[in-house]
């Protein structure tokens, strides 16, 4: 099985709008982190669509082995 690739070892805050659809990297290979840019395309990762609940701040993960995506949860912490 593919491990995503770790952008970064901390969360990237984005500012979301509510009803939203964004498109969350999943493989870590995105020039756009948190987001996708088509850069998985040959891997076996998709990215994660998910539509903001509310307008604000939001932490989305970056090493790409949350728990909960794409909302960072501090696993990070422990690679």
């Amino acid at each position: 099985m593919e491990e995503p690739k770790i952008s970064q070892k901390s969360p990237i805050p984005v500012e979301l709008k509510e009803g939203e659809t964004y498109y969350w990297c999943s493989c870590g290979r995105s020039g756009k982190q948190p987001f996708c840019d088509g850069s998985h395309k040959g891997t076996s990762f998709k990215p994660l669509a998910f539509t903001a609940e509310k307008d604000g701040t939001a932490y989305l993960c970056a090493c790409k082995h949350t728990k909960n995506p794409p909302y960072c949860d501090g696993t990070h912490k422990n690679l």
